[in-house]
């Protein structure tokens, strides 16, 4: 109860505010304006992130000891070169140089299973390994949970009850023999758990598999993989570490091996890590003993450039929101989609660039040197601000920084959880919220300015006046001029994946030249440009919506734009099923979910024993009249 008094005042106080201040139909609220803070903080990090570059350099090494054999091994230098002179000239170095053994470190290894899972586990792992977003993984486990396939799916707890504990022993020994068992119960160390419910578990451990969709299958089978796992031995290895000496250098080489002694619960299931961060180099590496020399097959040096760090996906954005401890299981799925449906934050698959690495090889006595491409930046379903995000997240860090602070969220979860042990009263501590809250609310709506995220560019060429980027009526845009000028300003629209916080003055220049003509087709004019909903082909009267992120309306050739004027027609043609000549606006035409009738722009439903394709005039306008 107090927590949905609080989030209420907090959103209806908010909400009207950002309606006056800054668009119609935004909100508010506690959790989602901390989780659009994080996403905007991340971007401006990774927009302010300077990427500089070194030379990794590698070397593959084959030993000639042991059983005559000649097994080859990888090792990487222990440093790595800013400048490409330097890796130049350290290749140069190793032509005649001898390479010794000069350190082997054993050492043994143990890996334990990850816990079984709670409702923020299971989003992560369904992400990465599955490829589901948040609401899906909720979506099919609230299915599971139902059938009685799974237990309750809203929980931060990672123990399991006595029953599921001896369950999973017998099957374990049953299947796999009684030294891949052992009983762990876990305990949750994430901040403000509750741990009302258990971990969620299959709710038979005997059923390795379960019947229904695709995704119910997949889901489950994670599940069960996870809580077996949870159950088992550790896996037990060995980490070697070779060092080899260069002569005349003070670097080494080190190469890295593992072998795994008892697989244990991987044998079950392996837990996924949130990056695929660029692996050592690491394999079976050959007896080899001190002072054994080896020799070089080849070295290369590589130019390697920093990353930025990684923007959030759904499910590391709900990691994080779990880290520091702001809102609760049943939260994190509406509170990711909310923030999308509100146009805070969207989830986009982004292209990568190419840019030119340097690659070094000293091979067969000789150096040489070669440009590379690489591919770089690419971005898959990760979550970026846009314009209007960023724009209302400043507004409320200004006015109300105190609730988006992420340790008041993490303090008032604290003591949400003191009122329902009976160790604190509720309406004093929401009275204590809310009197200095309201005060700050009738401030701002007094004082607060209207923000538009303004930001010059810098001059027009043509006419010397202002270059401006800012939000408008209908989203972000480019303003040339001012508003008292003589001559009313220009305005342009920004493009997909543009944003008004690091546009530059020649890009923004280059959307006044829209829109333009491409040529005629059919004895008409073709004409493209970017509208309210985006870019579009205009001809002959009807508008062609471009694909975005696809066709550039800047670089549209004519053929490509009646390629997709063709297109659209097609579609139209597949989607009419009937025209009428007593009236050219009453039409059936072909839906997502069977045919329908559209008169007049409104659709009517067609009843399930009508048959659509012998309908008449009459029989349409009687359904008509009657949803009327």
């Amino acid at each position: 109860q107090a927590r949905r008094v609080l989030d209420r005042l907090v959103g209806f106080e908010i909400s009207p505010i950002l309606w006056k201040k800054v668009k119609p139909a935004l909100s508010a609220g506690r959790v989602q304006s901390v989780a659009v803070r994080l996403v905007v903080e991340r971007e401006r990090e990774i927009n302010a992130f300077k990427s500089e570059s070194a030379f990794r350099i590698t070397g593959t090494f084959a030993y000639s000891g042991g059983d005559g054999g000649e097994p080859q091994f990888n090792a990487e230098l222990s440093e790595r070169f800013q400048d490409p002179g330097k890796a130049r000239a350290f290749l140069e170095g190793c032509r005649n140089a001898v390479f010794t053994v000069s350190d082997i470190t054993r050492k043994p290894a143990k890996k334990s299973p990850a816990p079984p899972f709670t409702t923020s586990t299971l989003q992560q792992e369904a992400s990465r390994k599955l490829g589901f977003s948040v609401a899906r993984t909720m979506s099919v486990a609230q299915r599971l949970y139902e059938a009685g396939k799974i237990t309750y799916m809203r929980t931060d707890s990672v123990s399991l009850s006595k029953t599921a504990l001896s369950a999973s022993k017998k099957l374990i020994v049953s299947q796999w023999g009684e030294e891949y068992s052992r009983t762990r119960n876990y305990k949750t160390r994430s901040k403000g758990a509750q741990e009302a419910h258990e971990a969620i578990r299959p709710t038979y451990m005997e059923n390795s598999t379960t019947d229904g969709s695709r995704q119910e299958q997949r889901l489950y089978d994670l599940i069960w993989k996870r809580t077996v796992a949870s159950q088992m031995s550790e896996a037990l290895s060995e980490k070697t570490t070779i060092r080899i000496d260069i002569s005349g250098r003070k670097e080494q080489f080190i190469a890295r091996g593992e072998v795994i002694k008892f697989d244990g619960f991987l044998k079950v299931y392996k837990e996924s890590t949130e990056e695929d961060q660029e692996e050592e180099l690491k394999g079976l590496l050959p007896p080899v003993q001190l002072n054994d020399p080896v020799n070089a097959e080849g070295i290369e040096a590589t130019q390697k450039f920093s990353i930025p760090p990684p923007r959030y996906t759904e499910a590391s954005l709900v990691k994080k929101l779990e880290e520091l401890g702001i809102g609760r299981p049943s939260t994190y799925a509406p509170t990711i989609s909310t923030i999308q449906k509100r146009e805070y934050v969207t989830k986009e698959d982004r292209p990568g660039k190419t840019r030119d690495i340097v690659h070094i090889i000293l091979a067969g006595g000789d150096v040489r040197e070669e440009i590379l491409k690489e591919n770089y930046g690419a971005e898959k379903a990760k979550l970026f601000p846009t314009d209007i995000g960023m724009l209302v997240n400043d507004f409320l860090v200004e006015h109300f920084r105190d609730i988006l602070e992420y340790d008041f969220t993490a303090n008032v979860e604290k003591q949400f959880d003191k009122i329902a042990a009976g160790e604190m009263e509720w309406t004093s501590m929401i009275d204590h919220f809310y009197l200095p809250f309201h005060g700050k609310v009738v401030e701002t709506d007094k004082v607060g300015k209207k923000p538009t995220g303004e930001r010059l560019l810098g001059n027009d060429p043509e006419s010397g006046k202002p270059v401006i980027a800012r939000i408008g009526r209908f989203g972000p845009m480019i303003q040339i001029g001012q508003a008292g000028d003589e001559e009313k300003p220009k305005f342009a629209s920004l493009l997909k994946g543009q944003s008004i916080g690091t546009i530059e003055l020649e890009e923004a220049l280059e959307l006044f030249k829209l829109p333009r003509t491409l040529g005629n087709f059919e004895g008409e004019e073709m004409v493209v440009g970017v509208g309210k909903f985006g870019p579009y082909i205009r001809h002959n009267g009807m508008f062609y919506s471009l694909r975005r992120g696809t066709d550039d309306p800047l670089t549209i050739k004519t053929e490509k734009a009646i390629e997709v004027i063709n297109e659209k027609r097609e579609q139209i043609r597949n989607k009419t099923l009937r025209t009428f000549d007593e009236d050219p606006e009453l039409q059936i035409l072909k839906g997502r979910w069977g045919p329908y009738i559209k008169y007049r722009k409104e659709n009517f439903r067609i009843p399930k024993d009508a048959d659509p394709e012998s309908m008449t005039y009459r029989d349409c306008m009687d359904i008509i009249s009657k949803k009327k």
